[in-house]
């Protein structure tokens, strides 16, 4: 019967976390809404470019090798992050733990030289 209590709590804690996590963010965005001075007049809803008229349509391509070679440096950013962690405790974690991090900086170094081949890393 104390397990049961036991499980319960644990549901109920994370249900009251739930309900807060939904409730707390809710009620901001009411009282802002609420609070706020709402003042609408054209002028607000145009284009702001500069100070001056917007000319053009703001929808402009962009060549997509932009994109990937963002989307590149926030993958090796974000990697990199996961040798920090590593670095400080390497002594507590032992062989194991320094052949795991040889297998990731490999296949960082695989995925690099793929991205490099495909000439993604080209700027333009």
């Amino acid at each position: 019967m104390e397990m049961l209590n036991l499980y319960q709590n644990n549901y109920l804690i994370v249900f009251v976390f739930l309900c807060l996590g939904i409730l707390l963010p809710v009620v901001a965005l009411f009282l802002g809404k609420l609070l706020r001075p709402y003042k609408p007049y054209d002028s607000k809803y145009t284009t702001y470019e500069s100070g001056l008229e917007p000319f053009s349509d703001s929808r402009v391509q962009f060549n997509v090798r932009y994109y990937i070679f963002a989307l590149m440096f926030v993958i090796f950013d974000v990697e990199t992050v996961f040798l920090y962690p590593w670095a400080v405790a390497y002594e507590k974690l032992g062989i194991f733990a320094l052949i795991e991090m040889l297998i990731f900086v490999f296949m960082l170094v695989i995925g690099l030289i793929y991205a490099w081949k495909k000439k993604v890393l080209k700027w333009i």
